[in-house]
């Protein structure tokens, strides 16, 4: 299958229709359309680090949910880190594809693979852009439990806890950054709503503001996203070589 026809059909799976007019992705970089794709990369982020492990590693393509351009290249070269590693794409005859909100507000994209992974039932979209997803736990809990859940299930080093001292039954979601959507998710009926970023003020209002708020990382939050992406591509043709790749290069200290 060559680079243009395996965009034809993830461009059909997960269509442009379900993208926020700001956003920028799709088929970011393409030395080649008719190029055979049998190696590809699944990142969350289009590092360098993605790019030289795709380099040394003969992969045909990237994809990706967050674009590798997001905003417009005034030129091309080594001066802007994203030129240069377009530069180094296009040497290697590498592809990128990235699918950003539209894989957010996907059924059975980002945030309903997190509902499923916190163990919501019945999710369903909320929000103006129907991005987010809400659903209910079976049995409540309180916030710190499900904090340590959301921080167990989802890997992530720690979480930070808004708590409204509210029992924990009907939860919000919504991966990378939330912050906008708070109101949102209070407006749709969650009592506690967990997101990658929420604001610092919305976090310490949270006792005085009527729901639970759980910040638990934008890489943390979306990443399970790339194994879907490997099933995804699996059954688009099962003989694809498809390797993850852990994008996230923050430490703690």
């Amino acid at each position: 299958m060559t680079a243009k026809q395996l965009y034809q059909i993830l461009n059909e799976k997960i269509p442009t229709s379900l993208s926020c007019d700001w956003d920028n992705d799709g088929l970011m970089c393409c030395p080649d359309g008719d190029r055979e794709v049998r190696r590809i990369l699944i990142t969350l982020d289009v590092t360098e680090a993605a790019v030289a492990f795709a380099a040394e590693g003969g992969y045909d393509l990237i994809l990706s949910h967050h674009p590798l351009i997001f905003k417009g290249l005034k030129a091309l070269n080594h001066g802007n880190t994203v030129a240069a590693k377009a530069i180094t794409l296009i040497r290697k005859g590498i592809s990128v594809m990235s699918f950003h909100t539209r894989l957010d507000a996907l059924a059975g994209g980002v945030n309903d693979i997190l509902a499923e992974m916190l163990g919501l039932e019945g999710a369903e979209p909320f929000g103006e852009e129907g991005i987010g997803r809400i659903g209910s736990l079976p049995q409540p809990t309180t916030a710190e439990k499900f904090a340590a859940h959301v921080k167990q299930v989802l890997g992530a080093p720690f979480v930070l806890l808004g708590d409204a001292g509210l029992p924990v039954k009907r939860v919000a979601v919504l991966g990378g950054n939330g912050g906008d959507d708070t109101d949102a998710a209070q407006a749709a009926g969650a009592d506690t709503y967990v997101s990658g970023e929420l604001k610092y003020h919305s976090l310490t209002d949270a006792p005085e503001g009527g729901m639970n708020l759980i910040e638990a990382g934008h890489f943390f939050t979306e990443n399970p996203v790339c194994e879907g992406l490997r099933q995804l591509l699996l059954t688009i043709d099962p003989s694809f070589d498809c390797d993850l790749f852990y994008s996230n290069e923050t430490k703690l200290f």
